[in-house]
């Protein structure tokens, strides 16, 4: 898909950004202008997850190589690890959750998004089936252990949010980093974890062999909109003021790589993806794969534009978290920088 000038600065005005549309230098859009660092390192944090789909379709199908990027991704296991990279200069970009933005932003680190992937959470919390009858919902979370790909991370953050909106304290239920892919599969099918806040496909493969009963669903608008009650932007690409200052043509080749991932992942079949993704993303089941690719497809960004909608509901969730947060004055504009979006 081809987000035009005027695309651009109709959203921008609508966000009050328009000014900043103007600022992009204009070597930035020379397609014939060679990147500033041709060679990146990206932190990823569960790159199998289709939370981060638009990651590796960028990387199988070539979109970084045909805008001169060399791409290296290191795997952490989570995204509040791959912050922790990029802060402190192993890492070059991270595709990670909106929220770190935020969080950032209040501290006085101007780490900014460029690209949203994720406009929905695609998290869900599922309970393990033969608890069913016991944990009947997210309130009867309390007092359990709870697997998240990592704590401090997105997942994390959303079982503790939902524990407050459904009347419990954020530290009531004991958070347990589990990782992705197949070690949380494992978690909950050794019965070590008594329930799961977890993505794709992590959470169709668990759904399909009937090892758990999902309490919420943030891969739709409407489990979405019935936690935070608006959208809620989720993967983003984001990296550091520095970087975009001091590499604008890079920054530029990165989010043209990432609109193309996002633009074909919506055209594509699940068969397609599923022929471009590495062999073990699949957990030795491409039908399944399929399956949970399907219920996860409304997820993804058309545009890669982060409404300010979805900014608003996710600064209230932070505020009801983090005390540190409680008083923040964050502003959409320190958190996203649509200027790229523009010629990608």
């Amino acid at each position: 898909m081809r987000i035009t000038r005027r695309n651009l600065l109709e959203g921008a005005a609508a966000f009050g950004l328009a000014s900043a549309v103007s600022r992009l230098p204009a070597y930035a859009q020379d397609a014939s202008a060679a990147p500033e660092k041709a060679e990146l390192m990206f932190g990823v944090g569960g790159k199998p997850l289709f939370y981060y789909l638009p990651l590796t379709i960028a990387e199988r199908k070539g979109f970084f190589e045909e805008e001169g990027i060399k791409a290296t991704i290191n795997d952490f296991g989570g995204g509040a690890k791959s912050l922790q990279a990029l802060v402190g200069g192993s890492v070059d970009i991270v595709t990670g959750a909106y929220e770190h933005t935020i969080r950032m932003q209040n501290k006085g680190q101007d780490i900014k998004a460029v690209c949203e992937l994720g406009r929905f959470p695609g998290i869900c919390i599922g309970v393990r089936k033969d608890l069913a009858n016991e944990i009947k919902t997210i309130a009867d979370l309390k007092g359990k252990n709870v697997g998240v790909t990592a704590p401090g991370s997105s997942t994390a953050l959303l079982l503790q949010y939902a524990l407050i909106r459904n009347g419990q304290s954020a530290d009531a239920a004991s958070i347990i980093g589990v990782g992705g892919g197949a070690s949380a599969v494992a978690a909950i099918k050794k019965g070590e974890i008594a329930a799961l806040v977890h993505l794709d496909p992590v959470i169709t493969r668990l759904e399909v062999d009937g090892d758990i009963t999902l309490l919420l669903d943030t891969r739709t608008e409407e489990g979405t909109r019935q936690l935070f009650g608006g959208t809620n932007p989720a993967a983003t690409v984001y990296l550091q003021q520095s970087f975009i200052d001091a590499n604008p043509i890079t920054t530029q080749r990165v989010v043209n790589a990432f609109t193309k991932s996002l633009a074909w992942i919506h055209k594509a079949s699940a068969d397609d993806i599923a022929d471009v993704v590495p062999e073990e993303f699949l957990l030795g089941d491409r039908e399944l794969y399929k399956t949970g690719f399907e219920k996860s497809r409304a997820m993804y960004s058309e545009r890669g534009l982060i409404a300010e909608e979805g900014f608003k509901s996710l600064l209230e969730m932070l505020k009801t978290l983090d005390p540190e947060l409680a008083n923040a004055n964050i502003a959409f504009s320190q958190t996203f920088d649509p200027r790229f979006l523009k010629t990608a």
